[in-house]
């Protein structure tokens, strides 16, 4: 059975998370807009996703939180990657571009898809 657009392969969310904390901190609500915004609305993370997804990678030592008030006056938990994020966020996009050329080299290959 196909899968729905927008689900995320296993181990895509830390990545696509990282990148969107490569340049600056932020929260878990402007993390998930950030990405539906670069992706035209095609990745799609939900709280119950994104949430244990930032927790893993603050586990793993890859981002750090702090609580501060965002732009709308609110208490919220602001993230930042840090060094170790930024050394693995290099290992996993390499992984992953690897990959993804493979795959579109399979699906470019006759006999074709329509």
């Amino acid at each position: 059975m196909a899968r729905k657009d927008g689900e995320l392969l296993q181990g895509t969310l830390g990545l696509v998370i990282m990148k969107a904390l490569l340049h600056e901190e932020m929260h878990g609500y402007a993390i998930a807009r950030y990405l539906e915004a670069v992706t035209d609305d095609v990745l799609r993370i939900e709280e119950g996703s994104l949430y244990p997804a930032l927790r893993r990678l603050e586990d793993r030592g890859w981002v750090q939180s702090r609580w501060a008030i965002s732009d709308t006056n609110r208490r919220a938990r602001f993230y930042a990657l840090t060094r170790a994020g930024k050394t693995q966020l290099r290992a996993e996009a390499t992984t992953w571009q690897a990959f993804s050329r493979a795959i579109t080299v399979v699906l470019r290959t006759e006999p074709a898809v329509i």
